[in-house]
């Protein structure tokens, strides 16, 4: 057994020696993320679970850019937290209809998490835009700086440039995801430095009260071109997306690819608990009152 560096909190993965086949795999995908190629250690998964969009999550924990635990059966991956009581607390926003779950504490590690309210839940109308064209808005947000997290909900129209059918019952998790992520992309250069912005790892769907949400997996690019150092290149992100009237709502949650083993498994409990509320009289549609800001 060839042992993984264990986290801070004392979670540690194993992983298990493989063929050079998945050597050669790592090597070609540390050169399409713009990974240095040397270092690479060969691991493989316990559960042999692949993602659809084609790229292996075994061959990702070879660069370190993979969980090493899941929520539930939404986002499988190798281990679980075992043996560990995370506290969570519950935010409902009436405005927007949802609910979500996030990390508190984790008593057995004497750890605490430093959450700060950075976006209030608001309105779509007077919320935070996250492109020039405004049509995904950030409706809500808590940040954790200390620990470099993020969660944030957003609420935007569907790309119909990318989701051809407005049928969403026919809309792929891999669809809804380059949706979300084209109308969120924020880089703006020319220069021939420029890399791909975003890479989806996994997108899958999974009902709830007889509707659909999908779940995806990404990295972001925190830089547009090559010359950030590696530890501070991507941010790992996990999301769920859902669909009512005619608008997507998305929790999003990430971290620096560094600290993926140590908090991705507790952002995706996260995101496994976003639901849409049945409406109450204080629910206001993103359509409505487009012009008010307050």
């Amino acid at each position: 057994m060839v042992p993984l560096s264990p986290s801070p909190l004392g979670f540690s993965s194993s992983s298990i020696p493989t063929t050079s086949f998945l050597f050669f795999r790592a090597t070609h995908i540390s050169k399409r993320f713009g990974l240095p190629g040397k270092g690479i250690v060969c691991a493989g998964d316990r559960t042999g679970v692949s993602f659809r969009g084609g790229v292996l999550r075994r061959e990702l924990v070879l660069l370190g850019l993979s969980s090493s635990s899941s929520a539930a059966l939404l986002f499988p991956s190798s281990a679980s937290i075992a043996q560990e009581e995370l506290q969570m607390a519950s935010l409902v926003d009436e405005i927007n209809a949802y609910t979500y779950s996030y990390p508190t504490q984790l008593p057995s590690k004497k750890f605490t998490f430093k959450w700060v309210e950075s976006r209030k839940p608001e309105r779509y109308s007077s919320a935070a835009p996250l492109s020039p064209d405004a049509r995904l808005r950030i409706v809500s947000e808590r940040v954790d700086i200390i620990d470099n997290l993020v969660i944030s909900v957003s609420v935007g129209p569907p790309n119909f440039q990318i989701i051809k059918s407005k049928d969403k019952s026919t809309w792929t998790a891999k669809e809804v995801a380059d949706s979300v992520l084209a109308d969120k992309s924020a880089l703006r250069v020319t220069s021939s430095q420029r890399v791909v912005e975003s890479s989806v790892l996994d997108a899958h769907s999974n009902d709830a009260n007889g509707e659909p949400y999908w779940y995806y997996e990404y990295l972001v690019r925190k830089s547009p071109t090559k010359m950030a150092q590696e530890p501070n290149l991507f941010r790992h992100n996990v999301a769920s997306t859902a669909e009512r009237d005619g608008y997507l709502y998305t929790l999003n949650a990430s971290t620096l690819g560094k600290q993926w083993d140590k908090m991705g498994p507790f952002l995706e409990k996260t995101v496994a608990s976003f639901r849409l509320l049945p409406l109450s009289e204080n629910y206001v549609p993103p359509y409505k009152d487009p012009w008010r800001f307050w």
